[in-house]
């Protein structure tokens, strides 16, 4: 049976500043450098914007050390037929993902561009996420240590930090098919069921899962942000002592101001200029 441990009553979408700037973080000042979100003239620029975002991504993820085997999957939306997603390849380690060897999948799984396999247990977890959600253009899950570690205990991440803060009221723990690997189709789908709107999810006895409506930059950064505060968390409580929490006022504070969408595609901006200037063969 499906349950969930922690689920936000509802929370309110980022509000536009009054100088009608996204976040605080925009500069008010003009003609300074900074990241501004792409904008794009035909769907082919944007679907290779996506794809070079997607192999980042995982290009990331093995520099946090999140490979484990052939277990992890990411996915974007394509931009033209958005019943299709892009995902890194079966069997081919985060390090080695590049532009040429992604495929393309639908939601039944079968693979329509590309010459590698699908993860089964990708196509399960994710297909059920986006089609259940067409608003969801990303997806991120790893089976990584410390997230893996925290999702054994079934409950949602505390606010003990700022960075914490950033998905209070924004994370679910779900705990149907705890622990048995999601090869079957209905394990997705009780996913997918949960999925709905929060950023990220707590699989006990499973692990980490973020999804974004925004891009598959939010998606990775969010993901490499949940696991550092559940690695955060574990080292706090292993000290034995209670740790003080943000309020509730202020933790959601931080969450609008650091926790959204844009935010999280901000993080990943110099992540992304860093590889694209150090492992340039990405783009093969």
């Amino acid at each position: 049976m499906s349950s969930v441990l922690h689920r936000p009553s509802g929370k309110a979408e980022p509000r536009p500043l009054a100088d009608g700037r996204i976040s605080i973080y925009q500069p008010q000042q003009q003609g300074l450098v900074y990241p501004e979100l792409p904008s794009f003239d035909d769907v082919a620029a944007e679907r290779r914007h996506r794809q070079e975002r997607l192999v980042a991504a995982c290009r990331a993820f093995a520099i946090e050390g999140f490979d484990y085997g052939f277990a992890g999957h990411l996915t974007v939306r394509d931009p033209e037929q958005p019943q299709l997603y892009w995902t890194n390849p079966m069997c081919v380690h985060f390090a080695q993902v590049k532009l040429s060897n992604l495929i393309l999948a639908d939601h039944k799984g079968q693979v329509v561009q590309g010459r590698h396999a699908i993860n089964r247990a990708g196509f399960v977890l994710h297909a059920a996420v986006h089609e259940a959600h067409p608003d969801i253009v990303a997806m991120c899950h790893a089976h990584t240590v410390y997230g893996t570690a925290f999702a054994a205990l079934g409950r949602p991440l505390d606010p003990i930090s700022q960075d914490a803060a950033a998905f209070f009221e924004d994370h679910v723990v779900i705990r149907s098919e705890a622990g048995q690997v999601a090869v079957e189709e209905r394990a997705g789908v009780a996913v997918g069921d949960w999925f709905r709107g929060v950023k990220a999810a707590i699989h006990q006895n499973h692990g980490l899962l973020t999804a974004s409506r925004h891009s598959i930059e939010a998606a990775a950064f969010w993901f490499i942000a949940l696991e550092r505060c559940c690695r955060q968390q574990l080292m706090v409580e292993a000290t034995g002592h209670q740790p003080m929490l943000v309020p509730p006022d202020r933790a959601r504070y931080s969450r609008e101001h650091v926790g959204s969408e844009y935010i999280g595609w901000l993080h990943f901006q110099p992540i992304f200029e860093h590889l694209a200037a150090t492992q340039p063969d990405l783009f093969d």
